[in-house]
Order: C-alpha cells, then sequence, then structure tokens
C-alpha cells in the first residue's frame, strides 16, 4: 500500500469512530503495531492524530503510522486495564515499557503441603505469600535466619528419606520422618504471617516471659537462646529514620519529566517504616501524566506483592492542558496527542497530550470551584483521579490516595524531589559524557594525524567454521552510535571461513554503493582485525574504487578485549594509552560492531536450523513452514503441539502425526543418553 492509499484509507476510517470510550492501535507499513493507547471518546482522540499542527515531539511516530484499529470498551476503567494488557502483549516502541532492571527481595511462604520460607526475586501468582520489598538481600536473608530459628519450617526443596541437620538444629520438624499435622503448619505460618506483617513486638513479649521462666528454673543455657533471640528481633526490626505512626504497608509515587525523559521515584514503606526506594528513568512520547499512569499500572499489572495502600501524585498545575481545567475534557479539548521521535515526517505533538493551541469549551462552575480550591502544588483532575483510582482499587484490590495535605503529602513531595534529583543527575551526565566523547573525536583525529574523525565506520565479519557467514557496519557520528545508519551483510562470494575474501566483499559492496548513490563518507574506517584485514580493505578502496580514506585496524588480546589501534602503510601500533577517552571510544565501537554481528549470525543461524528441520519433513514446502511458523510461533511450540492443533491450518492428522513424529524424534536424538 503506497503512503497516498494508506492516507486515503486512514480517512476513511476516521469517519467511522464511535464517540465512546475505549484503545487504539497504531501501526506502521509492515502492521507493526507502534503505539497503544486509550481515549474517553476514540473519535475525538483518534483524529487528533491527523489534524492540526504539531511539534517535532511527534513528528517521527507519527510519520511512520499507516493504519490503525480500535477496541471500544464499557467504561474508561476498563480502557485503563485494557492499555496495560495490550503494550504487555505487544511491546510498542512508542510506548512507556516497565523494564525490570533492578529486582528487590522478598520473603515468600510457599503454598505447598509443607510449606517453606524461602528469599526470592521473582514474584509469581502461585498462591504463595509474599512479604517485602527489603532493602538488600543481606537484610532479607537475616530476618528469614530468625524466622528459621522461631518457626521451624521444612527446609529442603524435596523431602528426603532421612532427617537432615536442620532437624537436630531445631529449626525443622522433619516431615520426612514425623507426621506433621496440618494444624501444625498452619499455626506456624500464622505465627510469620503475624511477626512480618508488624507482630514481632507481641513475638518479643513471648519469648522475653519464656525467658524468665527459663532463668527461673535454672535453665540459663536456653535462657540465653532466647535472649539471643530477642536481641536478634530488635537488630533486623530496627525502625529508621522516616516512619509513621501506624504500620501500613504502603507504596509511595513521585515523577518528574523534563526534556523528553521521565524519572519515577517510588518509595516502599513496610511497617511503618521506609525500607527501600526504586528508581526508574525512560523516555515518554505522550502526556506525562497519563503515561505516568500506564506506567503505574504495568508495576502492578503481575505483582502478587501487594501493599496495602498506594500514594499518588495528582497531575501539577504546569501539566494542565491550556485553556482546560480538566485534562480528562478530551471531547472538548479536541486533545491532540504527542509521540516522540528524533525527526521528520508529518503532524503532531505527544501521545495523548493536548496541544497549548488546543481551545476547551468553558468549564462548569463547580468544576472551576472545585480546581481553585486544590492545592496549589498539584492540581489532580477529579476525572482522572477518578478513573485511576477505581480502576486500581477494583483491579488490586488495595486502597489508592492522592494526598492533599499533611504527612502523607510530605511523603509524595519526598518521592517527587528524589524523582528530581535523579533526572538532574542524569542530565549533567549526560551534558558530561557528550563533552568528554567531544574531545575523544578530537583526539583521536590528533593521533591518527586524520583531522577531526565526524563519522567513522567499523566493520567486522560473524562465522561458524564458515556457515551462514554474515558481516556488519556500525556507523559512530561524532562519537555516538547512529544506528539508524548501521547496516547488516549476508556473505554471498565466498566458501569456507575466509576473514580476508569476506571483508573484501563487504568493503567493495558498501563503498560501491557510497558512491553509486552519493551517500555520506566516513572519516575513518575502521576493521576488526589486523594487518590482513587492513591490506584487504586499503586494496578494494584505493585500487579498485579509487577512494582514500584513512583505514585502521582493532585488534584484540587472549582474552578478546581491544588490545592495540593499528594504522599506516605499513601498520603499526598507534600508541593510545589505554586509560584514555580514545581508548574507550575504540573499544565502544568493536564492542558495538562485534555484537551486531554476532547478533545478525543467530538469527541467521536460527532462521536456517528451523528451515532444514521443517524441510526434512515429506509433504512440507516453504508455503506450509511459513504457514506453521506464523501460527506457532517456533519449532519448539510446533513440538508441543497436538495433532488437532494443526487443523485451523487445512492439515490433516495423518500430515500433522508425521510433522510430530519427526520434530520429537529428532529431538530425542539431540538428547545424550545417561
Amino acid at each position: 500500500m503506497t503512503r497516498e492509499e494508506s492516507e486515503e484509507h486512514i480517512r476513511n476510517k476516521l469517519a467511522l469512530l464511535p464517540d465512546k470510550p475505549g484503545c487504539y492501535l497504531m501501526k506502521n507499513a509492515e502492521g507493526t503495531i507502534i503505539y497503544v493507547g486509550k481515549a474517553k471518546v476514540l473519535r475525538n482522540r483518534v483524529r487528533s492524530y491527523f489534524t492540526g499542527s504539531h511539534d517535532g515531539k511527534t513528528q517521527r511516530l507519527v510519520s511512520e503510522i499507516r493504519d490503525f484499529e480500535y477496541i471500544v470498551t464499557s467504561s474508561n476503567i476498563e480502557a485503563l486495564i485494557l492499555e496495560c494488557n495490550l503494550i504487555k502483549q505487544h511491546y510498542p516502541r512508542y510506548n512507556v515499557l516497565l523494564k525490570d532492571d533492578k529486582s528487590f527481595p522478598y520473603i515468600k511462604i510457599t503454598h505447598e503441603e509443607h510449606p517453606r520460607l524461602e528469599v526470592t526475586r521473582k514474584i509469581v501468582k502461585d498462591k504463595g505469600k509474599y512479604f517485602g520489598p527489603y532493602p538488600n538481600a543481606f537484610a532479607a536473608q537475616e530476618t528469614k535466619k530468625l524466622l528459621d530459628r522461631l518457626y521451624p519450617l521444612r527446609k529442603c526443596k524435596t523431602i528426603p528419606d532421612r532427617v537432615c541437620l536442620y532437624y537436630h538444629l531445631g529449626q525443622c520438624l522433619a516431615p520426612c520422618e514425623h507426621d506433621i499435622t496440618q494444624q501444625q503448619n498452619d499455626e506456624m505460618v500464622q505465627g510469620i504471617v503475624r511477626f512480618l506483617n508488624g507482630g514481632h513486638e507481641q513475638v518479643k513479649q513471648e519469648l522475653t516471659s519464656k525467658m524468665h521462666a527459663a532463668a527461673e528454673d535454672l535453665n540459663f543455657e536456653r535462657a540465653k537462646e532466647l535472649r539471643d533471640l530477642i536481641v536478634n528481633i530488635d537488630a533486623v526490626m530496627e525502625k529508621q529514620k522516616i516512619t509513621t505512626t501506624d504500620v501500613v504497608d504502603r507504596d509511595i509515587f513521585g515523577y518528574v519529566a523534563d526534556k523528553g525523559w521521565m524519572c519515577v521515584q517510588i518509595l516502599y514503606m513496610r511497617q511503618g517504616k521506609l525500607i527501600e526506594r526504586h528508581v526508574t528513568m525512560f523516555p515518554y512520547y505522550g502526556d506525562e501524566y497519563e503515561d505516568f499512569i500506564t506506567y503505574v499500572m504495568q508495576v502492578y499489572s503481575e505483582n502478587p506483592a501487594l501493599p496495602k495502600e498506594i500514594f499518588l501524585p495528582g497531575r501539577s498545575r504546569e501539566e494542565l492542558p491550556a485553556g482546560s481545567l480538566s485534562a480528562g475534557m478530551e471531547a472538548a479539548a479536541g486533545a491532540a496527542v504527542r509521540p516522540s521521535g528524533d525527526e521528520g515526517g508529518s503532524a503532531a505533538e505527544s501521545l495523548r497530550e493536548a496541544p497549548e493551541e488546543a481551545v476547551s469549551s468553558p468549564p462548569l462552575a463547580a468544576e472551576a470551584e472545585e480546581h481553585a480550591a486544590a492545592d496549589s502544588r498539584s492540581m489532580p483532575t477529579t476525572a482522572e483521579q477518578k478513573d485511576v483510582k477505581e480502576a486500581l482499587e477494583s483491579w488490586l484490590k488495595v486502597k489508592v490516595h492522592f494526598p492533599q495535605r499533611g504527612l502523607k503529602k510530605q511523603m509524595v513531595d519526598m518521592a517527587k524531589d528524589n524523582a528530581r534529583v535523579g533526572l538532574e543527575e542524569k542530565f549533567r551526565l549526560i551534558e558530561r559524557d557528550a563533552q568528554r566523547t567531544v574531545l575523544a573525536v578530537e583526539n583521536l583525529g590528533s593521533w591518527l594525524g586524520t583531522g577531526p574523525v565526524t563519522r567513522i565506520e567499523a566493520f567486522d565479519n560473524s562465522n561458524i567454521q564458515g556457515s551462514d557467514p554474515v558481516a556488519a557496519m556500525v556507523v559512530f557520528t561524532d562519537g555516538k552510535p547512529d544506528r539508524k545508519e548501521y547496516r547488516k551483510y549476508k556473505i554471498k562470494t565466498v566458501q569456507g571461513p575466509d576473514d580476508y575474501e569476506s571483508m573484501r566483499e563487504v568493503i567493495r559492496r558498501r563503498y560501491e554503493r557510497v558512491l553509486k548513490e552519493n551517500l555520506a563518507m566516513p572519516d575513518l574506517i575502521i576493521v576488526d582485525g589486523g594487518k590482513g584485514q587492513m591490506s584487504v580493505a586499503i586494496d578494494v578502496l584505493e585500487n579498485e574504487l579509487g577512494l582514500f580514506v584513512p583505514v585502521c585496524g582493532l585488534s584484540k588480546d587472549a582474552k578478546h578485549k581491544t588490545a592495540m589501534l593499528l594504522a599506516g602503510d605499513p601498520a603499526e601500533v598507534v600508541p593510545i594509552p589505554r586509560d584514555s577517552q580514545e581508548f574507550y571510544l575504540l573499544q565502544r565501537i568493536q564492542d558495538e560492531v562485534h555484537r551486531f554481528a554476532i547478533t545478525f549470525h543467530r538469527e541467521r543461524r536460527a532462521k536456517s536450523m528451523v528451515v532444514s528441520q521443517l524441510d526434512a519433513i515429506p509433504g512440507i514446502g516453504e508455503k506450509r513452514r511459513k504457514l506453521l511458523l506464523k501460527h506457532f510461533g517456533s519449532v519448539k511450540k510446533i513440538k508441543e503441539a497436538a495433532v488437532e492443533d494443526f487443523r485451523p491450518l487445512g492439515i490433516g492428522e495423518k500430515l500433522a502425526a508425521q510433522i510430530l513424529t519427526a520434530l520429537r524424534g529428532e529431538q530425542e536424538q539431540e538428547e545424550p543418553s545417561i
């Protein structure tokens, strides 16, 4: 479909949009979903992408849109939840995506006949009881050790044939040899739950009474053990500086957004004390408050370890769309959405954010009074607040609050202040790194005597004993990777593992195209290898193409790390200090081109393995192979399928059985015998 045809197609679909809430899915030319959004009024929100003028933040996204779909929901709450599920399903490139770059330790009571106590970083919906998060793994392990001494649940993952050391230490009741009743297990689980939910003071009182009784009976050894337990409880459960008078588990959110980046800070308060914080930074492409709420929805979408309360900030005054007291009044504002992008295309501001020039209808007097009375620094709109509160409370069964004053508001402000500090620090680091990178580029040119090396193109080959040979090129502009310029090459003319001839082919193909299409010429060409690869590249450039571009080689040491830079004819080592910014830049370039080449080679090898597996089956040609892979997703999924699962593809029982027999038989042969 051409661009003109897609625009006509979109215009026809826009006329059919309903005036109802729902979610919309934007697609590119390949049919890939690149953005998922929600709207109170689908007609107004989706149309705003293709009307009006917008700044450069959304130009890249809008230029990629070739089609869209939408799903109508019965309420705004359903739209919120559906948006979260669709993002998790499709991972659109322009949506805020939750990345678990840091996981905290939790204490877990397993859901088994004889439960166990364990420390885990993985939270799954397996009916286990989770407590935490804990500030660090040491704190979680110390708490578990204390609980092991107080409540002797079983320790072994699989019940052994005989008692183990834990039984003799008094830390396990040994269900492997003794009949442990359900009541005994339940009592211990209830004790652990009570302890972790703030009942440690009661446990201390009980242990103190037992300690005094043991001392009166002159059982001083037992009294000392109980005293040590009490001391350990005080050490493990010691309150921190930031506390509240109640003992409610809370997650407190704060966020700031600037220069297209958002920083979200989560403060975890457990049993009245602040035990941990979690910082996440990511680029955002839409209305900052709505993208923040999308992030919150993703945080809890698969997390069974939930607090009792969640504190969220409201939309700040400067975030409210101009001329509107309610960001939720999309129908009146005609809210234009603004995704982010680096460059070019047509139209649009930032996804799900109304443009400043949009004019809303006059607000109701009641709404005006309500917002006038709102906190001067935070003006959450009633509609947004209600939607988010109802969605999270109905979905997660937790209380959601938007604190407006007092200690709870101070905690939200503290989270926002910490987020602001984190984002400012990131910008300072970026600025400092940018200065260092520019200096490294300038100094590298001085070392080579070439002048500034603004554009660097680097090449690397990859193959395993000559199979599926590929090459890759990466481009660094002003010392930074320019990923739009990266290129992959399938080696066509070389048989076997010949690195020199592979390099010759790739250099020839690349710079023949540069000359033919009048593309940008590099200031420096780097080849992964030593004198041999350099001489091949220079020979092609100078003797075949008449190009005189500086060529360098990057050789590696025995540990496959960047060792030295070679330049000149004949090639000599350039004595760049290993602790310099120039050497660090060369390491980044070599690591990046190697990563890019290896990734491409693995993709090619995986595809060729899939093709060979399926093509070897009689009755499976190219068309059916593609159909099978599209339907099941992978060869592994095909192996796990049943005969009846092939019926929707028009494959009969006989052929389906042959496919499964061939694939499973091959799998069994690959498994080593014991």
